[in-house]
């Protein structure tokens, strides 16, 4: 799991260079991105469609200035740096998955660009030394923000609700981002991926003592593995993920109580009846993560189900197949 950490340089170790060609390529993505949502919105929403057109301009007009300063501190030739050579930077979602969602959910990806941007350029602007070079990312800020406040109203025009009601939306969002995907992605590998160790030793040893150890030490391990990846793959200062101590604590601590779920019956002294008691609650685990999924993270339930409780029976048989064998 941690292999990738050494593919990606961190935010924090690119120099002043690296950083404005990053946030060329980064506008040059957007100012594509917009291009397709103005394409696709055109016919059924011309407001919407000329909206992201003078977005287009204006990220066009952002990269132009940047090639601008760019050239004139380090060159002609920029360097190929994106975003997905930055470790913890913020990624963009694939248009064809956002662009087929509905106009409230193209208008939401837009509001969480200009965040993204916003972010980037005030974490560059902070950490840029030139005076020149500070004063332009400190602007590009400033406008991002001011994008932002277009996009926002656009959607009030089309979405009723109040400024409470979109305080409690983005507060909603950002503890989805900080503590329910973190977690949720701990307790599915912490109950799905303990499944084969802990069953393989249950059946192969019969013994609820030796099968409790092991399924706690899985699980524990487990958890420190994934409690540390978190935190330290994205400090989440351009993400917008929030804190990676939090996020580190709600995948950790998840990934170890979903391990030690079907662990914890084999405390009792009977083989089969911890077994049995182990079964149910992988039952209850499996269903609870398809919920959660289809809950929070807007998977379709059939979707869930067959990613999480068919994925996690077939893992269960593979350990009962081996420790039985």
């Amino acid at each position: 799991m941690l292999a990738f950490l050494g593919n990606r340089k961190s935010f924090s170790r690119l120099s002043e260079k690296e950083i404005l060609a990053l946030a060329i390529s980064s506008e040059e993505d957007d100012a594509r991105i917009y291009a397709t949502y103005a394409e696709r919105l055109r016919q059924d929403y011309p407001a919407s469609a000329a909206m992201f057109d003078d977005m287009v301009a204006e990220e066009n007009e952002h990269r132009r200035t940047l090639i601008a300063d760019f050239e004139r501190r380090f060159g002609s030739t920029i360097p190929l740096i994106r975003r997905e050579h930055v470790a913890g930077y913020y990624s963009r979602r694939p248009t064809w998955l956002v662009e087929n969602l509905g106009i409230e959910r193209i208008r939401q990806e837009a509001v969480r660009m200009e965040e993204d941007a916003r972010r980037f350029y005030e974490a560059a602007s902070a950490r840029a030394t030139e005076a020149g070079t500070r004063r332009l990312l400190g602007d590009l800020a400033m406008k991002e923000s001011g994008h932002l406040h277009r996009v926002e109203v656009a959607e009030a025009t089309h979405l009723t609700g109040d400024a409470r009601q979109e305080e409690d939306e983005r507060a909603r969002r950002q503890t989805i981002l900080t503590w329910v995907q973190p977690g949720l992605a701990g307790l599915m590998d912490g109950s799905v991926s303990t499944l084969a160790p802990i069953f393989a030793t249950a059946f192969a040893t019969q013994d609820p003592a030796t099968t409790f150890l092991v399924g706690l030490a899985a699980s524990v391990g487990a958890g420190i593995s994934m409690g540390f990846t978190e935190a330290v793959h994205d400090d989440g200062v351009i993400s917008g993920r929030g804190s990676p101590v939090k996020r580190g604590i709600a995948s950790g601590v998840m990934t170890a109580l979903g391990g030690l779920g079907h662990a914890l019956p084999y405390l009792i002294p009977s083989f089969w009846t911890a077994t049995v008691v182990a079964f149910v609650v992988v039952f209850i685990e499996l269903w609870a993560i398809a919920w959660i999924q289809n809950r929070f993270m807007e998977t379709p339930f059939l979707r869930s189900v067959t990613q999480v409780v068919l994925g996690g029976a077939l893992v269960l048989a593979a350990g009962i197949f081996i420790g039985g064998g």
